[in-house]
């Protein structure tokens, strides 16, 4: 006999619902006699592990509900089983999945472009549903939102679709178009989201954060009309802390020149600033030496060469160092967008043009992804003077455009937010100060483990030297008890025959007992 759900639903019908409409016939003929629903109950073995009695005896309405529970208990095992029936006739993963996307499943999720791959198996399934959300919608092309809306063969002429509902921010940055004519001259980076709100189509906006202490969301509240904040974003305990070490939860650092050269173009569009590279390396090192966990830390910059280029940086100053470590993420701000961590270090690289990062979008994105600190590396004189950026840097720029550290503070902090440090900040003028500190810094550390080190090892010596005079002691004590032991035995006898004897002795002593 197999255990399939196919014979577990035979077995119902003819066991269980034969014997439970057996039962109901015999009671109806004895209406209100109590004893005469636990006399006839058929599954009184079955639930011999419940709690005794079964049936209380006190009231037949009662004791009726009961026998109709333990109905609908076993009645709900066979079903379950019905419903994995079709599991032992589909063998494969893509039958299963199939079979679980039209019957069962109620939330579905997946991308626009595995919607446009899988359109045509989708509407030969006969999927059907009522309702589409679509998240970060102002950041997919319009023609790309119009694919998940048609996944479905209309009834009678009509689509079953009841709501679109679209989620995003057309403040940010819009859908990647390569070819410029197409971007520029056929306008086909505007998504639909952004459409509908251009033509003044009814939305809702957003009107309180919850990501980021309220300092750092005033870098970005002026582009949208009315964004507050969230009472956690007070009341937290890590939002509630300063960052330690540091005298201010962002800054704006002026980075000139190194050895020369400010920004490099080694291959076309590829632009990388080894200085800035350099001064994100080292604070990311000295953020790690005072105790800030890697994962909280993300580096990011706005174009690729300098993204690779920092890597190369973190490879050979950080990645086998077991006291640093690489951080959470070193990638481009178009990359990030729709994450966040704690702390945000912006690489922002040119010096020569403001470049891409004039379109406020991407500066609203930049200026949106830290949590509890942002510390912005860039050529000043450059990017003051733009007047698209001017409302985020004309507030970067109210604090001192060098890097003030407190050194003399450990992660976690004990400092309030809003309360400067109670010692004098160490001002780093530019990057190779920064860099020499910062070595100075680990090699203080390395020294101060190594004392340690030196500390322990005396008390681990003197330990050791008192574990072998114990063990000396305790070998003394056994060739002592030996030698009393042999000098009580008689001249001729061997002493393990005489505790052998001794052990018997012992036993029919026991046994007696």
């Amino acid at each position: 006999m197999s255990y399939t759900c196919e014979t577990a639903g035979h077995f119902y019908l003819y066991q269980v619902i034969a014997r439970w409409e057996q039962y109901q016939s015999r009671l109806k003929k004895k209406p209100d006699d109590i004893e005469a629903i636990s006399e006839y109950f058929p599954f009184k073995v079955y639930f011999l592990n419940a709690p005794q009695p079964l049936f209380k005896g006190k009231s037949y309405d009662e004791d009726r509900e009961i026998a109709e529970g333990c109905h609908r208990h076993i009645k709900k095992i066979f079903t379950e089983l019905d419903e994995y029936r079709a599991f032992e006739l589909l063998r494969n993963g893509r039958d299963r999945s199939k079979y679980l996307l039209i019957k069962t499943a109620k939330i579905i999720a997946m991308t626009c472009t595995h919607a446009a791959l899988r359109r045509r198996d989708l509407v030969e399934l006969g999927f059907k549903y009522d309702n589409v959300l679509m998240e970060e919608a102002a950041q997919i092309l319009e023609i790309e939102t119009f694919i998940p809306l048609m996944l479905q063969t209309p009834e009678d002429g009509y689509n079953r679709l009841k709501r679109v509902i679209l989620i995003g921010d057309h403040h940010q940055l819009p859908p990647v178009i390569k070819n410029m004519a197409f971007q520029k001259f056929s306008n086909m980076e505007q998504s639909l989201f952004t459409r509908f709100v251009r033509l003044g189509v009814p939305s809702i906006q957003l009107d309180a954060q919850g990501r980021a202490r309220p300092s750092l969301c005033s870098l970005y509240s002026w582009r949208y009309k009315t964004l507050g904040n969230l009472s956690h974003v007070v009341t937290w305990p890590k939002f509630k802390v300063a960052n330690p070490g540091l005298f201010y939860d962002y800054q704006l650092i002026n980075v000139e020149d190194f050895n020369g050269v400010g920004e490099s173009e080694p291959n076309p569009y590829f632009y990388q600033n080894l200085g800035e590279a350099e001064y994100c390396v080292a604070l990311f090192m000295y953020m790690r030496l005072l105790g800030y966990p890697a994962s909280s830390i993300s580096i990011l910059t706005t174009y690729n060469g300098q993204k690779h280029l920092i890597r190369d940086v973190i490879e050979k100053r950080c990645a086998e160092n077991p006291f640093i470590g690489k951080p959470d993420k070193i990638t481009t701000v178009d990359r990030y967008q729709g994450q966040q961590n704690d702390y945000i270090i912006l690489s922002l690289v040119r010096t020569k043009t403001v470049g891409h990062l004039r379109d406020v979008r991407r500066l609203i994105v930049a200026m949106s992804r830290a949590r509890l600190g942002l510390y912005v590396f860039a050529r000043v004189g450059l990017f003051q003077n733009c007047f698209e950026l001017r409302p985020a840097f004309s507030q970067l720029m109210s604090r001192p455009m060098n890097l003030f550290l407190a050194p003399n503070e450990k992660y976690p902090s004990q400092r309030p937010v809003g309360v400067l440090p109670s010692c004098k900040p160490l001002i780093m003028n530019d990057m190779p100060q920064m860099a020499q500190y910062v070595y100075n810094l680990y090699a203080d550390r390395v020294q101060q483990m190594e004392r340690l080190e030196k500390m322990k090892k005396p008390i681990s010596n003197n330990k050791k030297q008192q574990d072998e005079e114990n063990k000396k002691k305790n070998n003394k004590d056994d060739k002592a008890k030996k030698s009393v032991e042999s000098s009580l035995v008689p001249p001729g006898v061997d002493a393990v025959d005489v505790k052998k004897e001794q052990m018997i002795v012992n036993e029919i002593e026991m046994t007696e007992n």
